[in-house]
């Protein structure tokens, strides 16, 4: 059987518990509109820079969108470590409008910075709450061990990321290895500093809490760490929804529905094992 299939044959096994399929599907939402609301907050400072301060009298900025106006018309560019593109018609400049990313990717679409912020914040909160719940409910019942790769899980890194690139996928009770690791780097480390970043920008939060900012040297350096996460957190759904797609995806939509997954057949020496039940 190619190991890209859905194992028909294989048992179903209650894999997701209903915390872990509702914090799941609410992250979804959160993402999304964070996503295109915080594209319409970075139009109204297209550039990305490194230090405590920022504003006209600095220099400090490896990342910018804008326009110009050329010879005959408006041309958007994008500059990236002192070397420029022409990016007329996508950034810059696109639908007879100067503004970093276009009106298609934003929220609201029509430029409105108040609009924009009042909607990525009530997510952004929503995503706070969720994630709570989401550690809580996973030191509870047991989801957490499931999460954190092990030295086993690291000794098969290798071999797991060789398979998923040849696009032969195991079906297990388990996450495997890679899963593992991605999960862990996700829900530990990338969504926790996603969220510390957009909190030492706020000036109340700064604050009750001042040393935050500190730690992520000033707030440009915290906006520009908060938009590259954003990049890795779409890097991320994007390959998921691939993987998913790739190795069945009826089988694994069933799973964040109903928390049965059904895995790769049993080894005949293991399929008179009290724990592996036909369905």
């Amino acid at each position: 059987m190619p190991r890209e299939e859905t194992p028909a044959n294989g048992p179903l096994i209650y894999r997701q518990s209903t915390w872990t399929r509702a914090t799941h599907w609410i992250w979804a939402i959160c993402l999304f509109f964070l996503l295109l609301t915080g594209l319409q907050i970075f139009n109204a400072y297209p550039k990305l820079e490194i230090g405590v301060e920022s504003g006209f009298e600095y220099d400090n900025a490896f990342f910018e969108i804008g326009a110009r106006r050329g010879a005959d018309e408006i041309q958007g560019f994008t500059r990236l470590f002192g070397r420029e593109f022409d990016t007329t018609g996508v950034l810059g400049f696109s639908n007879g409008r100067a503004q970093g990313f276009p009106a298609a990717v934003t929220i609201p679409s029509t430029r409105s910075l108040a609009t924009g912020r009042l909607i990525h914040f009530f997510f952004a909160w929503l995503l706070v709450g969720t994630l709570t719940v989401w550690f809580v409910a996973s030191l509870l019942n047991g989801h957490m061990r499931q999460v954190l790769p092990r030295g086993a899980d690291f000794r098969a890194l290798g071999r797991d990321i060789t398979d998923h690139a040849r696009l032969r996928f195991h079906h297990g009770r388990h996450y495997g290895a890679l899963q593992k690791l991605t999960y862990a780097l996700v829900m530990l480390i990338l969504l926790p500093l996603m969220i510390l970043t957009g909190l030492s920008m706020s000036p109340w939060f700064n604050a009750v809490v001042p040393w935050l900012l500190d730690v992520f040297g000033g707030r440009p350096t915290a906006r520009t760490l908060h938009f590259l996460v954003m990049l890795l957190l779409t890097g991320f759904f994007i390959v998921h929804v691939v993987m998913v797609l790739a190795s069945g995806p009826l089988n694994g939509l069933r799973s964040m529905l109903s928390g049965w997954y059904r895995i790769d057949p049993a080894p005949e020496a293991d399929a008179d094992r009290p724990d592996r039940k036909e369905t």
